[in-house]
């Protein structure tokens, strides 16, 4: 983040400013020159700035183009990554690809503060922007639009977002008001009486803002046929807007991960919950049930799929068997879920990521089991039968389903218990995964490599549309092993994301 302060200490005439806060002020710019943190130009007024102003950062789309799901103005398929125009005056902080649809997150602009009585604006900052298929309303425009070829702000949010997140039909934001506390991060050294005056500044000035909200919030919208949205048994089965999850109010949300019909959120405190479809055993609740048949309530219910009853969950309820363990991150997949702890041991839950693996708890797939056979593992992807998790020191590991050699082995085995990705990645470190239903992407070194389903086998297609190119290499076939995606000379990924098949990047140029 970026912070001006315009301070008008003309000669002229008096500053606004008590004396008790000049002084404070002509202490503190002292001892921010010492260190350094500021560079004065002294004009009319004086602009100083903490920081420098971030490189820009771009989004690059590929893959099948279909409901213009890619933002290029265009329902054709992409072979290669093309940068996405709509943003050209806007720095990107986010992106996230989901079954036909694509959401943008861009990035926190600076706030300004001024030392005279002006209140100072709020530039733009943490805005969702969303393009492709919108048949259930995942897009968060109107229920009326069926799809879009380019991003469109989506509506009703109107404050700071810090984290996006979409799935096969719906769609997520986290509110952040983290702006005020972001001064403190770094200047320590500048002492407490300028850190404290800055941000009892910022608070004044964001509580007179409209539209500041507590952070860690959880917005939902879109398909809502198996409680996926977590908004309670009598919502709509179509929610096209975003709508407050008003059960989870007063809980900070950290992360929240969206699979095809089921979505998992992360607290603050570690906490996971899960919500929506529970085929396969993908929520980790277990199987409810009573010496009198099926508990039903208002909360949760049961669906006939395939011949059995499933339950669904409608509103967020925690994951039992991950009480007393803290838990960083999760992910989501089409019938599976994965997470994290603070120890950095991997649980996965879900019939059929479970069935055949090396895990503790073999007998009660529905839940929690730890995955045995890992290191240390900071990031985790599921897609729509494979798992991919990153560890601390950079390695790569891959298991389940690997039709059309998703999992990066260099071959189509079917793999039960997680196997090391080599190729590119045995001399160089991986910073970032991505799962879709049948490809994978990673970052290494500021480049993003892409392996698995390019498209031409089992294409996927729709009212004669194109499809495939997914993996951004010019053309449709499969990839067995980890490829490098040709952006050109200094560019450097900074996120990635895959989606049924299309995917994006975020990037900068260095």
């Amino acid at each position: 983040m970026v912070v001006y302060f315009n301070c008008c200490f003309k000669k002229s005439r008096p500053c606004s400013q008590t004396k008790t806060e000049k002084k404070m002020w002509s202490r503190s710019l002292a001892r921010m020159r010492k260190h350094n943190f500021i560079r004065i130009l002294e004009k009319d007024s004086w602009r100083r700035w903490i920081c420098s102003e971030p490189r820009k950062r771009f989004a690059a789309l590929w893959g099948n183009g279909d409901y213009g799901r890619l933002g290029l103005s265009s329902l054709e398929s992409q072979w290669r990554p093309v940068v996405c125009s709509s943003f050209e005056n806007q720095s990107l902080k986010a992106i996230a690809c989901g079954g036909a649809h694509t959401l943008f997150l861009t990035a926190m602009a600076s706030v300004r503060i001024e030392a005279h009585n002006n209140t100072p604006p709020l530039t733009e900052t943490g805005r969702v922007y969303a393009t492709g298929l919108n048949d259930f309303g995942q897009l968060g425009i109107s229920e009326n639009t069926s799809y879009t070829l380019e991003p469109h702000e989506v509506s009703g949010l109107g404050k700071e977002i810090s984290q996006i997140s979409a799935g096969y039909h719906h769609s997520s934001a986290i509110t952040d008001d983290s702006t005020n506390w972001n001064l403190t991060r770094g200047f320590s050294s500048l002492g407490e009486e300028l850190v404290g005056y800055m941000c009892r500044t910022m608070v004044k000035v964001l509580s007179s803002r409209k539209g500041v909200t507590v952070d860690g919030e959880l917005y939902i919208w879109g398909k809502n046929s198996h409680g996926q949205l977590g908004l309670g048994k009598k919502a709509a089965k179509v929610i096209p807007v975003p709508t407050k999850v008003e059960c989870l109010s007063g809980i900070f949300i950290k992360l929240a991960a969206l699979g095809s019909e089921h979505s998992v959120a992360v607290t603050d405190g570690g906490r996971v919950l899960s919500w929506g479809g529970g085929g396969s055993g993908r929520l980790g609740h277990g199987q409810e049930s009573s010496i009198l048949g099926f508990l039903r309530s208002t909360r949760y219910d049961f669906l006939l799929v395939d011949n059995a009853k499933v339950l669904s969950e409608y509103t967020p309820r925690l994951i039992k068997k991950l009480e007393g363990i803290k838990v960083k991150t999760a992910a989501a997949g089409l019938l599976h879920s994965t997470c994290i702890d603070e120890n950095g041991c991997v649980f996965i839950f879900g019939q059929r990521a479970v069935d055949k693996m090396v895990v503790q708890d073999r007998n009660n797939v529905t839940t929690p089991s730890l995955v045995s056979e890992l290191p240390y593992s900071e990031d985790v992807a599921c897609g729509g039968y494979h798992t991919c998790v990153v560890t601390s020191g950079g390695e790569l590991y891959s298991w389940g389903s690997n039709e059309n050699g998703c999992l990066g082995i260099g071959s189509t085995d079917v793999c039960n218990s997680p196997e090391k990705v080599q190729g590119p990645f045995a001399e160089s470190p991986v910073y970032k995964v991505s799962c879709g239903w049948k490809h994978t992407a990673a970052i290494s070194e500021g480049n993003v490599f892409t392996w698995g389903w390019g498209g031409s086998n089992g294409t996927f297609s729709d009212d004669g549309h194109s499809s495939g190119g997914q993996l951004g290499h010019g053309n449709d076939i499969d990839y067995i092993q980890p490829t490098m995606v040709n952006f050109g000379k200094n560019v450097r990924a900074l996120e990635v994301s895959c989606g049924f098949n299309h995917t994006g990047a975020i990037l900068e140029y260095v």
